[in-house]
């Protein structure tokens, strides 16, 4: 399988946040553009998650921990944590989840 991220239609999930999304048999991976100041709620998932800045500054609190990422940090988040995070600058990020997040097929 062959993709060119830039040719995958993104979608807003939720207010600030385009994702382009990817689908396997078992995992989702969302490259997200983010809009400076948007954030995502509390809230927690089945899905096992890694996310990744791959550019700009995201504030992300897991379990109540809460820190400032950049350039080539990445967390992990065990399925059910809860979390929640703001964009301090426009970002973009990388998740993978697994299994398939298929909340995020639209």
């Amino acid at each position: 399988m062959h993709i060119k991220i830039s040719e995958v239609v993104p979608i807003e999930i939720m207010p600030g946040y385009h994702g382009r999304m990817i689908h396997t048999e078992h995992m989702t991976v969302a490259f997200w553009e983010v809009d400076e100041g948007a954030s995502v709620p509390e809230h927690s998932h089945q899905n096992e998650q890694i996310m990744q800045v791959l550019e700009g500054s995201f504030e992300f609190t897991v379990d109540g921990l809460t820190a400032i990422y950049g350039p080539d940090d990445m967390v992990v988040i065990p399925p059910h944590a809860k979390h929640s995070g703001i964009a301090l600058t426009s970002c973009k990020l990388m998740d993978i989840f697994s299994p398939v997040r298929e909340d995020y097929k639209k």
